[in-house]
């Protein structure tokens, strides 16, 4: 009796996040990401305190200018150092960076204007939104931005 060959199944996006979890790089990665993100943090509400206080622009729009500094403060360093052996075309990169950044920052602006709303001071509920997209903006960067070759 002859046997048929056994198909070999992909592995699982369950299995594939355990390998994942288990590379020391992912975490090295994990941790330049959030120094870099620190900076941008740092970055951003700077420059939205600014904004908004001595430029007296509406809160909005005060994010909206520091998203667009922090989201180029983010990507010249997450592109030489966090993601460097990771480098693309400068264009592509860019494009897509600048993608993921656009959807984190309108769940930024949405998570802003609910806080606001809710009664919390525009400064420190720009710092909690900025806080809950992090993990949003590493997972679209790492798994598309700066993804490797395939």
């Amino acid at each position: 009796m002859d046997e048929q060959p056994r198909a070999v199944a992909a592995p699982t996006l369950r299995t594939r996040a355990n390998e994942a979890l288990r590379r020391r790089h992912n975490w090295e990665q994990l941790a330049k990401f959030c120094v870099v993100g620190a900076s941008g943090y740092i970055v951003n509400l700077g420059v939205y305190a600014l904004l908004l206080n001595w430029a007296n622009l509406h809160y909005r729009l005060a994010a909206t200018g520091s998203f667009l500094v922090a989201v180029t403060n983010n990507y010249t360093w997450n592109r030489v150092w966090t993601f460097r052996h990771q480098r693309g075309h400068m264009g592509y990169q860019g494009l897509r960076f600048l993608i993921v950044s656009l959807v984190v920052y309108g769940a930024n602006l949405g998570l802003l204007t609910a806080l606001v709303e809710l009664g919390l001071g525009k400064i420190v509920s720009q710092a909690i939104a900025v806080v809950l997209v992090t993990p949003l903006n590493f997972l679209g960067n790492k798994l598309w931005s700066f993804r490797g070759k395939r």
